[in-house]
């Protein structure tokens, strides 16, 4: 017990993640960043916040989750570049914080990469049962399409969708990198395409009230674009994955800064955009469905661009799920190497060099979620673990700085200590804003990873083993 705030040394990752094969570059990063973020949350999420906190302010709700989402990245980028390992803010935290800090986040980091994959699936389920097999007269038994709690039986595309996801995935860096920067390429062009030509067809009116009377709950009048903003972090959590390849990056020092901000700057142009012009489309009241962007061309009654935007909503979902399946995977990996999970989860297989057993894990687990349980439900889950990520990742440049035995030659974060102080706060902020039946899953989430870590990480933690 005495030794749960035992630190981790970096040389220990370092040596253990030799393992993995080194190929992406900055351009990679980016494309993985921008595939992860530019999926489900720009697909699904405007339209849901939009009806439900916001109305047409949904923009600025994306925008303050990304400069906020924008700060803490250069936090990540500074661990990434002082100590480049696989595991991101679990193998962090467990340096900085001592391993049962590291434990909790790498805990509620598993509740994030795995249920992002599910509620991205559901996603892709969304849009391609309703704008893909209905146009060809092929639809699916209520009891295929959805879960239990919406009426169902099982979500079949969507478990299907995260079969496919898992054989790309298993198959190495390579493809799952070739995969993705073509994908990435024809996904931006669609949005910019809907972006430029939806411009055309909105309606002033449908910005009046811009902010609605009914969503100003908070003393400030800010509680409907604070939810908001707070549930729609889940759309920038692409680079909290980036982190986690820092182990197979060349030049993580360089490369894992431009991949992390570069997919802000991009992502943050391409929501608020989208956000204003679907809102501007269609009225805010009428978003609350699964495929907005399609449903909004419906409206105007621009049929082929419908099936144009269903296709970029079906690639950038199927690319945003490549980053996340494979930033999950290999956390599991990292907790198995430290011995915290079965020694078996840290095992990397000879032929394509991945994580066999952790990828077999994360798609049984992401598998069952995506059939059984509905995308909201997934996503206000997905944004406790990823800001609590986020709150310990931009305090915890305080204490990296002052470790002597980490030298860090790479990128280091502006305005030190002001700026990881910030981001620390606004991310505390948001936790408290998300909905009380999410803070309430996610505290029981945490007390289950304390009694997992108590009666097996404990015992079979390498770190503890090496204290004895």
């Amino acid at each position: 017990m005495k030794n749960i705030f035992k630190k981790e040394s970096v040389s220990t990752y370092l040596k253990a993640d030799a393992r993995l094969n080194k190929s992406l570059r900055a351009r990679d990063l980016l494309a993985l960043g921008i595939g992860a973020v530019i999926g489900t949350g720009i697909f699904i999420l405007p339209g849901h916040e939009a009806a439900l906190h916001a109305g047409p302010a949904v923009t600025i709700a994306f925008l303050i989750a990304a400069i906020v989402s924008g700060i803490v990245g250069m936090a990540y980028a500074e661990f990434s570049s002082a100590m480049p390992v696989a595991g991101s803010a679990y193998s962090f935290g467990s340096v900085v914080y001592g391993e049962i800090i590291g434990w909790i986040l790498g805990w509620a980091l598993i509740l994030e990469y795995f249920l992002a994959v599910s509620a991205e699936a559901t996603g892709f389920a969304a849009y391609f049962n309703n704008n893909i097999l209905e146009s060809l007269g092929l639809i699916l038994p209520k009891a295929l399409q959805a879960g239990p709690l919406e009426g169902g039986v099982i979500n079949l595309s969507a478990v299907v969708i995260v079969l496919i996801i898992a054989l790309i995935i298993s198959n190495g860096v390579n493809l799952s990198k070739s995969v993705e920067n073509v994908a990435v390429i024809i996904k931006v062009a669609i949005i910019l395409a809907f972006i430029v030509v939806g411009a055309f067809y909105i309606k002033s009116s449908n910005y009046v009230p811009f902010y609605p009377k009914q969503f100003q709950t908070h003393p400030l009048g800010l509680g409907g674009i604070s939810t908001a903003a707070a549930t729609v972090f889940f759309a920038f959590i692409g680079f909290d994955a980036l982190a986690a390849n820092s182990a197979e990056t060349i030049e993580p020092e360089k490369n894992v800064v431009k991949g992390i901000l570069g997919t802000v700057v991009v992502s943050v142009i391409l929501y608020v955009s989208f956000s204003f012009v679907l809102t501007g489309i269609v009225h805010y009241s009428e978003l609350n469905v699964d495929d907005p962007a399609a449903y909004a061309l419906q409206v105007i009654h621009l049929n082929t661009w419908n099936k144009l935007i269903t296709i970029g909503a079906l690639i950038g979902i199927f690319t945003s799920m490549i980053t996340m399946f494979f930033g999950g995977s290999r956390l599991v990996y990292a907790l198995g190497r430290d011995g915290l999970l079965p020694a078996k989860m840290g095992a990397v297989s000879g032929k394509h060099v991945v994580p066999k057993n952790a990828i077999i894990v994360a798609t049984i687990v992401q598998a069952f979620f995506a059939g059984l349980v509905p995308l909201t439900e997934l996503a206000s889950l997905i944004n406790a673990g990823t800001l609590l990520a986020f709150a310990f990742i931009s305090f915890g440049i305080i204490p990296l700085r002052k470790r002597h035995d980490i030298q860090n030659k790479g990128f280091k974060m502006p305005l030190y200590p002001f700026l990881p102080c910030l981001a620390g706060i606004a991310s505390i902020y948001f936790i408290i804003m998300l909905p009380n039946i999410t803070k309430i899953s996610v505290g029981i989430w945490l007390v289950l990873g304390l009694i997992v870590y108590f009666t097996y990480g404990l015992q079979h933690s390498k770190l503890q083993k090496q204290n004895n």
